[in-house]
């Protein structure tokens, strides 16, 4: 069975996108969470038992460690063919929108960190921010117009969905406004049931990293914080 090592639910989006993807297609898998220990590189040592860069998310299969988002994604690929759309137009159209994920979109990551728990009002999103989520928008559109929907690439729950579903979250933290259509997908994802399961364990958690709650208070003003005390 898959060992999957990820951080804390409430804040490491890099965490759900393996965990939601295998989740999703019901692929058992043995989670372990080691939480943030808080400050620039205090995780180190803690990740490095598992994870030879120190990070999270890390997948091991036996003597095999993946320890990175898009490549766990195409490790489980080979093992269960549903992980990708199996039309071959929407498989390359969903490996690229995952990939442009995996790199790109560096304002939103950088302003709205990923935080589960919290509702927080944006007074000046700059246009950097905006750009990201025009884009998001567009691709989110394309996708489901090109493939008929009601997920990215057609009518499964595959990979692209896994890497935007941090994006969700984001829309429901920070009140982000995209198009009629793109924000009913944000709350498909949000219905899911393992994003749901996801949720509920990180409302629950009583962690609190510094530098993630600090990102969080720059970026507006918080109206809520609904995670447990």
């Amino acid at each position: 069975m898959y060992e999957l090592h990820i951080a804390n639910k409430n804040y490491s989006s890099w965490s759900l996108r393996p965990w939601v993807l295998l989740r999703g297609l019901g692929i058992p898998f043995d989670e372990k969470l080691v939480p943030f220990l808080g400050g620039v590189g205090a995780n180190w040592d803690a990740f490095r038992a598992f994870s030879p860069t120190g990070k999270v998310p890390c997948l091991r299969d036996g003597d095999t460690v993946v320890w990175d988002s898009l490549a766990i994604a195409e490790y489980v690929a080979e093992h269960d063919p549903g992980t990708w759309p199996a039309d071959a137009q929407a498989r390359a159209w969903a490996r690229c929108a995952a990939a442009e994920m995996h790199s790109g979109f560096p304002a939103l990551r950088s302003t709205c960190t990923m935080n589960c728990g919290v509702r927080v009002r944006i007074d000046a999103p700059g246009e950097a921010l905006r750009k990201d989520v025009a884009r998001i928008d567009e691709l989110w559109n394309e996708g489901l117009a090109r493939f008929g929907g009601p997920f990215l690439a057609g009518k499964a729950f595959t990979a692209v969905d896994a890497f935007y579903a941090p994006v969700a979250f984001r829309i429901q933290s920070y009140g982000l406004q995209l198009g009629n259509a793109a924000m009913a997908y944000a709350q498909r994802l949000l219905d899911l049931p393992a994003m749901r399961e996801w949720y509920a364990a990180a409302l629950a958690e009583t962690w609190r990293d510094p530098e993630h709650e600090d990102e969080a208070h720059r970026a507006g003003a918080w109206l809520q914080d609904l995670r447990a005390s």
